[in-house]
């Protein structure tokens, strides 16, 4: 407290007062830890079945990738086509036909980290950034299905 100003010592040692000492913040944080995992690992699962699901109901393919990849560019590739198909369709101008021509191309991509890269891109720029997709994003398998 002596390297406070005698003005600010009154209210530090109030807020200090309703705060825990650090080994009792660091017992609480350590104990919390494990049921924030579960929590995490349970969204995870939802995220991650929800991902599934839509990639069988929508036939996309699946991605490629190392092994670590392939689950997060999964939900990322989930998360942004339904953010775009919101932003475009639902709240925007598109139509069911300019959708299935987004969908085509996002079909071309199968590179786990492209997904993972665009995770925080804005639904209306989807197009923008299939369009800037290098050959590397692509898959090798036949592009007709």
């Amino acid at each position: 407290m002596s390297d406070r100003p005698a003005d600010k010592r009154a209210g530090f040692a109030r807020w200090l007062g309703s705060r825990d000492c650090t080994d009792c913040w660091k017992a609480n944080r350590d104990a919390d830890s494990e049921s924030k995992q579960q929590w995490l690992a349970a969204r995870r699962a939802e995220e991650q079945q929800a991902a599934d699901d839509w990639a069988e109901k929508f036939d996309m393919p699946p991605l490629e990738g190392p092994e670590k990849a392939l689950q997060w560019g999964a939900r990322s590739r989930h998360q942004l086509m339904t953010t775009a198909h919101t932003a475009l369709v639902i709240e925007g101008t598109w139509d069911e036909a300019d959708w299935a021509k987004l969908e085509e191309k996002a079909r071309t991509i199968t590179r786990a980290g492209w997904w993972i890269d665009q995770r925080d891109a804005a639904g209306t720029h989807l197009l923008e950034l299939l369009d800037a997709a290098t050959e590397a994003d692509r898959g090798t398998e036949n592009p007709f299905r």
